[in-house]
């Protein structure tokens, strides 16, 4: 029989047996509202006709064929509807099968391509847990403790995240105003420029806490890394395909007139509704300097993979599941700012500090009395919710950070179904 580790042990996970839109079944019949989707990847829902019949229909006539040997049409069809919706200039990609995979790819690339060895990522970005990935990752120690050494490199960079300075009496703009002072600083004392391949960045932090950055301070990135000669990497694993109510996170803080946002962009998760597969996108002319052979991989672009995300693409324009985002992310923030007023009234003190996100991306920030993370009250509440029949994911570098990230066809009803669990379960514990 087999063990659960302590960290399981804290939950009963749901042992699901059907799934369809934002519903899964368990071995019972009983419902579960998922407000998980898999961490994000299920975008279309659990079990779209139209994409189970993609798939399907890929099954019977080619399952794998390995696209440094030969090409199919699932890929190349896959990559011409990604040039419809890739930023403007990027129209060169590689294929993997994960979102650590791509990282890898796009650090690769990077120093390959600037003769520079050195990543500047952001505190608390997560970007993966392989070796490479898990370097450049400081949303937790979890991800990286417990088989050094690290790759070397990697130097660390704020990010305007608020939250971090709440106790100074910050807001975001003067969050923003340190961290660009501080990568000035980076830049003069620990990475020369010189030295410097990438800036790599999440639009809005994953792991670290749902916590958006701003247009300010991706416009400062894009200006020092164009002064410097240093390359711009987007990571859209989880922020990409409509998550944030735009197409990709970085559209949120792309200025009008000014110069794209990335020169190398990563992508996984949402692309393919559940099917594994990731990728780097970046233009032709920067793609070429990768040294030949140093990129590929077995199961990348696997054909049923392909066809699972083709069908993907044509469901998020048919449904208009990027409009449906925004739409369901206004109502699903509104909703839980209440909340959060309610039983912090109740609790006569500020325990849910913070609603914050974007699109369908919102996360509830726990504070305890005196103003500190409350990774319990957080995961308490959590599995409160999962009992009444809503699943929920935590996050933040402390873990007080409860998300909501439902697949992007979560209707109206549902968000107030979602909505009426929570609150029941907020009411339950903070009191």
């Amino acid at each position: 029989m087999a063990t659960l580790s302590p960290q399981l042990k804290q939950a009963t996970p749901v042992v699901a047996t059907r799934g369809e839109g934002v519903w899964l079944y368990d071995e019972a019949g009983q419902p579960h509202l998922d407000f998980t989707a898999g961490i994000g990847v299920t975008s279309t829902g659990h079990c779209h006709p139209h994409v189970v019949a993609a798939a399907q229909a890929q099954v019977g006539s080619l399952i794998h064929g390995q696209y440094t040997t030969i090409m199919h049409q699932p890929l190349l069809t896959l990559t011409e509807r990604l040039s419809e919706v890739l930023p403007e200039g990027l129209d060169s990609v590689f294929f993997s099968n994960s979102g650590s995979e791509a990282a890898e790819a796009a650090l690769r690339l990077a120093r390959q391509a600037t003769g520079r060895p050195n990543i500047v990522v952001f505190q608390g970005g997560f970007h993966g847990r392989t070796v490479a990935a898990a370097s450049m990752t400081t949303s937790g120690t979890k991800f990286r403790a417990g088989f050094s050494p690290l790759m070397s490199g990697v130097v660390v960079a704020p990010f305007p995240n608020p939250s971090h300075y709440r106790k100074y009496g910050w807001d975001q703009e003067q969050a923003t105003d340190f961290a660009l002072d501080e990568l000035d600083l980076l830049l003069q004392t620990q990475s020369n420029p010189a030295d410097t391949a990438a800036f790599l960045v999440e639009p809005v932090l994953g792991e670290g806490g749902y916590v958006p950055g701003n247009e300010r301070f991706f416009a400062g990135l894009r200006e020092r890394a164009d002064r410097h000669g240093i390359l711009v990497i987007i990571d859209e694993v989880q922020t990409g395909f409509g998550r944030t109510g735009r197409f990709w996170g970085h559209d949120h803080f792309a200025a009008e007139g000014s110069p794209r946002l990335p020169d190398i962009m990563m992508f996984a998760k949402g692309i393919a509704s559940g099917f594994p597969i990731s990728g780097i996108a970046a233009s032709a002319e920067l793609m070429s300097k990768a040294w030949p052979g140093s990129q590929g991989g077995t199961y990348g672009a696997n054909a049923v993979a392909c066809a699972a995300a083709v069908a993907t693409l044509e469901v998020i324009a048919q449904e208009g599941l990027v409009e449906n985002s925004a739409a369901r992310g206004e109502q699903l923030r509104a909703g839980l700012r209440e909340i959060a007023a309610e039983a912090n009234a109740r609790a006569a003190a500020e325990r849910i500090a913070e609603v914050r996100g974007l699109g369908l991306m919102v996360g509830n920030e726990f504070r305890d009395a005196h103003g500190a993370p409350d990774p319990a009250t957080a995961t308490a509440v959590q599995q409160e919710a999962a009992r009444r029949g809503l699943l929920l994911l935590i996050c933040g570098s402390w873990g007080e950070v409860v998300r909501f990230i439902p697949a992007l066809v979560v209707s109206e009803s549902e968000v107030d179904q979602a909505l009426t669990l929570w609150s029941e379960a907020v009411a339950a514990v903070v009191t």
